[in-house]
């Protein structure tokens, strides 16, 4: 499996420094059903204010500076494009080893919410979309479901269900041997150190939580009272969901299998091959056809309105 490491561009187009994009910062304060958290929502505006914005949401253990040139891609189609690191990772604070334990239902009820509500300052008049990859688009359809009406959109890449019925045959052993693993681990030390089975650190509640999904095929985040199966099945969003052929952590099974539990919203699913144009097909390396991506979205969000 090919690893994230150069994310440049094809085609030689030059990308703004992450730390230099505008900073939209968001505090998190201290409550009964969460810690304290930071963080810096990266801002790469358009002309123009009004331009429909993409929030862009990393995937596991994934840095929001990885997505930098799909932000410039974006924003060359004339996109407002923003990338926020998920809690404890990146830019975002405190760090993994200093942060309280969390799971789901902080990402999902306490970050999200308030890190939507600084970009919609912003961008007041803008259409808003969220724009997850893996895990990251996991949180955006499950964030829409929970607040349905309140996006233009949903995009996915590379985000399926992990539960272990939905993958091909010969992936689904390990994925229901090695679910019960992390899970274990993950309750017992409070975090998950990340191995060659689940690549990556995180939180430990995080980890747990997905486990439980890939169990069981419900999300059921620890503490959260919200039903969030019945609302991703009774949400009316409008979700493009991109598979990549190369894909061995989403593949295309398991993205239809995510696809078909959102019974009430307008799917459009793009299962990309050479053929599409995107000649990076795995789980991470996409990022580098950044400007062919980018011209299917473009295409997408207009055709939706």
């Amino acid at each position: 499996m090919s690893t994230p490491s150069d994310t440049s561009v094809s085609g030689g187009e030059r990308t703004p420094d992450f730390t230099g994009l505008e900073a939209l910062p968001v505090t998190i304060e201290p409550s009964a059903t969460s810690a304290a958290a930071s963080f810096v929502v990266r801002v790469l505006p358009a002309g123009d204010p009004e331009a429909p914005v993409l929030l862009m949401l990393p995937a596991m253990a994934m840095k929001a500076k990885f997505y930098l040139p799909m932000l410039a891609a974006l924003a060359q189609r004339e996109f407002n494009a923003a990338a926020v690191d998920l809690r404890a990772q990146g830019e975002s604070l405190p760090p993994l080893g200093e942060a309280r334990n969390f799971g789901y239902r902080e990402m999902l009820e306490t970050d999200l919410p308030a890190i939507v509500a600084a970009v919609r300052e912003r961008f007041p008049r803008a259409p808003l979309y969220l724009f997850g990859h893996s895990l990251g688009g996991q949180l955006a359809l499950l964030y829409s479901a929970s607040a349905p009406g309140s996006l233009a959109g949903v995009i996915t890449i590379g985000t399926g269900s992990v539960y272990w019925r939905s993958f091909p045959g010969p992936r689904r052993l390990p994925v229901l041997l090695g679910s019960p693993y992390v899970w274990a681990v993950s309750r017992l030390r409070g975090h998950w150190a990340g191995n060659k089975l689940m690549a990556g650190p995180m939180a430990g509640g995080v980890m747990a939580d997905w486990s439980r999904h890939a169990l069981t095929g419900r999300y059921r985040p620890r503490g959260s009272r919200l039903r969030y199966d019945r609302l991703l099945r009774e949400n009316p969003a409008r979700v493009l969901m991109l598979s990549l052929k190369g894909d061995p952590l989403g593949p295309k099974s398991t993205v239809e299998f995510l696809a078909g539990r959102q019974r009430a919203a307008t799917v459009t699913h793009r299962h990309l091959d050479a053929q599409s144009g995107v000649l990076n097909l795995d789980h991470f390396t996409w990022v580098k056809d950044s400007p062919v991506l980018s011209a299917l979205i473009a295409d997408w969000i207009r055709d939706s309105h």
